[in-house]
């Protein structure tokens, strides 16, 4: 496994300052996230279901108690963007998952501003985000990744792509019911999945 170069975390955001930094974007400054305009009516829709999540989104029980009795020290580097639809129902559950586990630190980087790093951990040959990347905290030894969503979440994209041929907004309307309904369940099972496979 490759070691992440310490730079990306140097210039990451914890997850307060994104929040902060996009909602001063949007609010004084649209033009400084250098979007066009449908990826900025996205952030915009994204910014209303961050707020709804931040405030509604809790860990799981036991999911919680195997985040607190992790043992060693892990950083999650996220990389993610404002516009994105699946990042925006995700990015606040590992929030609230690290927030939860003593011994992890979340940090985001935005994709297209860290290509470099997004290159290595492509999704079927495409740029997918959020990809969670999960570092070893003394060493920043890559000990594995997670996503962008959850294979039951890809398998709501699969089927309307296998039955209409594109996933269209209707497809990413389908796919957000799903987000919706799951409030967080499957993220959360298999992130603890994979993080107790360290162990």
């Amino acid at each position: 496994m490759i070691n992440i170069d310490s730079k990306y975390i140097d210039k990451s955001f914890s997850y307060t300052e994104f929040r902060q930094f996009v909602t001063d974007a949007l609010t004084n400054d649209k033009a400084s996230l250098e979007l066009s305009d449908d990826y900025l009516a996205y952030a915009e829709l994204n910014e209303a279901r961050l707020h709804r999540l931040d405030k509604t989104m809790k860990v799981e029980e036991e999911v919680a108690n195997k985040l607190i009795s992790l043992k060693k020290k892990y950083t999650w580097i996220v990389i993610t963007e404002c516009w994105c639809g699946d990042a925006a129902q995700i990015v606040p559950i590992l929030n609230k998952m690290a927030e939860v586990a003593p011994n992890i630190e979340m940090r985001l980087v935005l994709r297209d501003k860290n290509l470099e790093l997004m290159d290595a951990f492509l999704t079927n040959g495409g740029r997918a985000i959020p990809k969670m990347i999960i570092v070893e905290q003394d060493t920043l030894k890559v000990l594995g990744h997670w996503g962008p969503r959850p294979a039951l979440g890809q398998k709501v994209v699969t089927d309307y792509k296998a039955a209409h041929g594109v996933v269209d907004e209707a497809g990413k309307v389908e796919l957000q019911k799903w987000y919706t309904k799951d409030k967080g369940h499957e993220v959360q099972k298999e992130v603890i999945e994979l993080m107790t496979s360290f162990e």
